[in-house]
């Protein structure tokens, strides 16, 4: 079977980071909705509110002009993964999700924060050689 694929419009779709993030975000629904009721505007809410901000920064960041704007966005997009990962430590904790999902978890996250560091040293090191290059002699 064929993977049908959706036009891109704009500059983020292109980022496999970006849709790496896409996944998490299906993943942490997906997990959240059997928390228990009681959560559902506490860890519930925090735990997606932060999935989706690994995402959206990154799309936000992509929109930016300048290459240290976009590291900028880069930063806050790990800063959200890693309040994701915290969470999910804390659910463990509580007993929210069992502690075989996890490792699985984390693993996504690690994956993902290489990729988030690796595309912020890319754009800081694009913004190093752009303000070497405006500088005049």
């Amino acid at each position: 079977m064929s993977e049908v694929r959706e036009p891109r419009l704009f500059a983020y779709e292109k980022l496999g980071v970006w849709n790496d993030a896409r996944s998490l975000v299906v993943e942490v629904y997906n997990l959240t909705r059997s928390f228990p009721k009681s959560e559902l505007f506490g860890l519930v809410a925090q735990l997606n509110r932060a999935a989706v901000s690994v995402a959206c920064n990154l799309a936000e960041g992509s929109a930016r002009t300048s290459a240290k704007d976009q590291a900028h966005f880069s930063q806050l997009s790990y800063s959200s993964l890693m309040e994701v990962s915290c969470l999910l430590t804390i659910c463990a904790d509580l007993s929210f999700i069992s502690p075989d999902q996890l490792p699985s978890l984390r693993s996504s996250i690690a994956n993902l924060s290489a990729r988030i560091y690796k595309l912020r040293q890319t754009q800081l090191s694009r913004s190093e050689s752009s303000s070497t290059r405006a500088k005049p002699a």
